[in-house]
């Protein structure tokens, strides 16, 4: 079973744009969490341009009346940003290498280049009981550092993989995702994915075995403006349990 973890930046966003606190963050995670979600995830960025430093620390107080409900906290490994996870100590910690003004992630990392400064963040976060998880490409290239990284989970970055669904190049692009899986998985390293799911094509995605978490935001707050939060939600739990669910296309 895949664990359905729920982004809530574009709600934060959407509170910011008014200046008021409205809708309430907190308020939201609750919501989602009477539904049967068991995640939440959050990208705290340094212009706090939707979820707020303030925002993580009221997510996490909340979350702590509720253990079964993980927290992950995703973002670039500054030093500000890890302070704040140590400050917090989130179920995981996904570590992304987007720019400080960067619009949205669009790249996993090169783990080869990063080797020293990803394994001293990684060492951190487990020495403080965080589960780390890496951003990645579908790059079979990129799993051969790994064990010396130490980190607990992958990303699977998954822009690609939506950008191809329902083309004739699916099966190419699907075939890749699955490789890195399943190499990442022999490697006794979790599997995660993110970015652009939706309704139509996590069943497709959710195909490659052993994915213990999917990561989503964007799309579930823009499917929910048209059929409610609580069917949408509900699609969506459905999809990840194993469960038949009808496709809806736009």
């Amino acid at each position: 079973m895949t664990m359905l973890s729920v982004n809530v930046n574009k709600i934060a966003l959407l509170r910011n744009s008014r200046g008021r606190d409205f809708p309430n963050l907190v308020n939201f995670v609750e919501r989602l969490i009477n539904l049967g979600v068991k995640g939440i995830t959050v990208h705290p960025r340094p212009d706090e341009r939707h979820v707020t430093r303030q925002d993580v620390r009221d997510i996490s107080e909340f979350l702590s009346l509720y253990p079964d409900v993980e927290f992950n906290i995703e973002g670039y490994p500054s030093e500000a940003f890890l302070g704040l996870v140590l400050e917090v100590v989130p179920s995981q910690c996904t570590l992304v290498p987007d720019d400080p003004g960067q619009l949205t992630s669009d790249h996993g990392w090169d783990v080869a280049a990063n080797l020293d400064f990803l394994s001293s963040v990684v060492k951190r976060l487990k020495d403080a009981g965080i589960r780390s998880s890496l951003f990645l490409d579908p790059d079979l290239g990129q799993l051969e550092s790994l064990p010396a990284v130490g980190v607990d989970r992958i990303e699977l970055y998954t822009e690609e993989f939506a950008q191809h669904f329902g083309l004739e190049s699916e099966h190419r692009v699907f075939q890749r995702y699955a490789e890195v899986a399943a190499s990442a998985s022999a490697r006794g390293i979790g599997l995660n994915g993110g970015h652009d799911l939706d309704l139509n094509n996590l069943p497709r995605f959710l195909e490659i075995p052993d994915i213990l978490e999917v990561s989503i935001g964007h799309a579930l707050v823009v499917e929910s403006l048209g059929e409610g939060l609580e069917a949408v939600v509900s699609r969506y739990l459905a999809i990840a349990s194993g469960e038949s669910a009808e496709t809806h296309y736009y």
